[in-house]
């Protein structure tokens, strides 16, 4: 398909508010002449979701309820590898190492993310963690709860530490959070912060930590403020999860994050319902404009990814679903494959589909008019009988798929909190078709090359 794209130049201005008294020295980076010439958008239309459903090559193994906790004394979800700057997993004198939302078993289950900290394991066999705490220092973090990220080790041995600075703003510069009511005041930011990395026989060690500095927040335009949000009040708001990625392709490197729509896209257009002859027979919800997920994308500008050049989204589901967490890419050769994960209560009306890693696939370049693989969208799934087992998949780049336990049933239909590593799966890429090959260990995470190798 030909994609047509508006040819004009356009300037954005990155709002560059400094934050409150008690966060100050941060400076926000951004560029401001642009060019919108290749600015297309891809959409996960309402007429592409209906077709969600659960297969045989997506539907995850049941997981044994008698499982460990990694961690025991705190509960364990999103989790991410330490890689390369070119993607390949990182190896520090034999340590693998791994990152992830941590918070003390002492909160509910369902209090924890109010309380959410990194947390750092790492193994020599990449099988069985050691939890090392948390490598930074609070005091010095911005947000009263750091969420999910991404972390690089760079050429000359530097971890970039990408995450989720979350506040309420209104409370003391965000170091204080209200509990009442708190998802609409959950404002969140990207930011970063740094450290030398060491390893010895007692462990991997990081030291000298970094100013820490807020990198994006949102524009309004593209993307949506929280200010914009509570206008509506849908589920919560969404500027989070930056992705550090290397285009093998065309060495750009990006960050990529979970964002909703801002006042460009703030009602459903065609192309976000379906084709003509769909559009005819199907009958949109009022309330469906409020779900406008989108995948945003920022172009990194210097070697120490400080500044920023803030784009137009890859791919938006405006109409479709609320929230694309965690969004990543897996390459082969010259075919992306853009995935994200989503829940299932944040489709909207009118549509439904299960807890799981969802993919869209594209030829050519990142920017791309992706399509669902598989027809569906699905690439990992919970079972039916146990839908919300397991979350937050995240995809190496070849085909290796980590998550955490999160809310299996017993055969009564007890729930038991995970909070712990699941059992890691291998998923195949071909083309506009994927498979769940195999599971591994619980936790497993094997050596894995750079972007853009082919996947076996």
């Amino acid at each position: 398909m030909k994609i047509k794209t508006r040819k004009k130049v356009g300037k954005l201005v990155l709002c560059a508010a400094i934050l409150a008294s008690s966060l100050t020295s941060i400076s926000v980076a951004a560029s401001s002449n642009w060019s919108i010439e290749d600015d297309y958008t891809a959409s996960w239309s309402r007429q592409q979701a209906e077709k969600v459903a659960l297969t045989e090559e997506t539907t995850a193994p049941i997981i044994d309820l008698d499982f460990e906790d990694v961690a025991p004394d705190v509960w364990v979800w999103d989790t991410w590898p330490l890689q390369n700057r070119d993607g390949s997993l990182a190896n520090v004198k034999g340590y693998r190492i791994a990152f992830a939302l941590v918070a003390p078993r002492t909160y509910t289950w369902h209090d924890r993310h109010t309380e959410a900290r990194i947390g750092m394991f790492y193994s020599k066999n990449g099988k069985d963690w050691t939890y090392a705490g948390i490598p930074y220092d609070y005091d010095n973090a911005l947000g009263h709860m750091q969420w999910a990220g991404s972390a690089m080790l760079d050429e000359k041995g530097k971890v970039h530490f990408f995450y989720t600075a979350t506040s309420d703003m209104n409370a003391n510069g965000g170091k204080e959070f209200n509990q009442d009511g708190w998802v609409q005041r959950a404002e969140q930011r990207l930011a970063k912060t740094t450290f030398d990395i060491s390893a010895d026989k007692n462990g991997v060690h990081l030291t000298n930590e970094g100013d820490h500095q807020i990198l994006l927040e949102a524009d309004g335009h593209h993307y949506e403020t929280i200010e914009q949000f509570q206008e509506h009040g849908n589920i919560i708001t969404g500027f989070r999860d930056p992705f550090f990625f290397k285009d093998p392709n065309t060495g750009e490197e990006y960050i990529i994050w979970e964002g909703q729509a801002g006042t460009n896209r703030n009602d459903i257009k065609p192309e976000n319902i379906g084709d003509k002859e769909y559009r005819e027979s199907h009958n949109v919800p009022d309330h469906a404009k409020f779900y406008n997920g989108n995948i945003g994308i920022a172009k990194v500008l210097d070697n120490d990814v400080t500044k920023l050049e803030i784009l137009p989204p890859l791919l938006e589901s405006v109409g479709v679903n609320h929230q694309l967490e965690r969004p990543h890419v897996v390459v082969k050769d010259d075919t992306y494959y853009l995935l994200t994960i989503s829940h299932e209560f944040t489709f909207a009306p009118g549509l439904t589909g299960p807890d799981g890693l969802y993919g869209f696939v594209g030829e050519g370049s990142l920017r791309t008019d992706y399509k669902p693989v598989n027809g569906t969208g699905l690439v990992v799934a919970n079972p039916a009988e146990k839908p919300f087992q397991a979350y937050s998949w995240w995809a190496a780049p070849d085909g290796q798929v980590i998550s955490f336990i999160n809310e299996p049933v017993d055969e009564n239909g007890q729930v038991k909190f995970g909070g712990t590593f699941a059992p890691t799966l291998k998923v195949s890429f071909d083309g506009d078709k994927t498979k769940i090959v195999k599971e591994m260990q619980a936790g497993e995470i094997k050596p894995f090359g750079p972007y853009g190798r082919s996947l076996k």
